[in-house]
């Protein structure tokens, strides 16, 4: 069954799962040749390769991006952020998969536009994994020079993830925005539940290191 798991769901666990996705493994392996600060691997490519493997799928299995967060505050620039996607294209141009590059230091400057929301500034990659809208997929893998083990950053810890528990963010309340992307993931991974009005938010765990 679907649901039939221990109670929490290891890190270490996370790890392994994920990085049965070929394309994550290989962003996590190289993507310390960008030289980028605080660069976390994040989002969709991580939480749905789990969906895929508790739904019996390919690893990689309709993930539609990859998705990396970097954080300088020192060059706020977008063409700063255009040149190092360009130069990760060329860098994972064999995977053939998009991977979109992301300075969380300036998100705060076109959110708002984008969004229609404001957006407070962000003072490290990590706060911007705990601002998704959807709690339990708040999740992110970085690569680990001393011991080549990736670390893991789980702000609302993994169970709900696994158990394909969808949660409102109680940081981010963008109703409207939750429910579509809940939608769209359950359109894709039917066994998925949510219900905004009935399931109890997530508050903020320790980090899982």
């Amino acid at each position: 069954m679907i649901h039939n798991l221990p109670e929490p769901v290891a890190p270490e666990r996370f790890v392994a799962d994920v990085l049965h996705n070929r394309f994550n493994r290989a962003i996590v392996e190289r993507l310390d040749d960008l030289k980028l600060p605080d660069a976390w691997l994040v989002a969709g490519c991580l939480f749905q390769t789990v969906w895929n493997l508790r739904s019996g799928q390919a690893a990689d299995a309709g993930i539609r991006d990859y998705d990396v967060f970097y954080f300088d505050a020192d060059d706020l620039s977008e063409q700063s952020e255009t040149l190092i996607n360009q130069l990760a294209a060329a860098l994972f141009a064999d995977l053939r998969v998009p991977i979109e590059i992301k300075n969380q230091a300036r998100v705060h400057l076109w959110y708002e536009s984008y969004f229609g929301r404001p957006y407070a500034a962000l003072r490290n990659s990590r706060e911007g994994i705990d601002r998704f809208l959807v709690a339990s997929t708040a999740v992110g893998l970085q690569p680990q020079a001393a011991d080549h083990r990736p670390a893991v950053y789980a702000p609302y810890g993994l169970d709900q993830l696994y158990r394909g528990v969808l949660t409102p963010n109680l940081s981010m309340d963008h109703g409207p925005l939750f429910e579509r992307k809940c939608k769209d993931y359950q359109a894709r991974w039917p066994w998925l539940t949510w219900e905004a009005d009935n399931f109890r938010p997530l508050h903020k765990a320790q980090a899982n290191d």
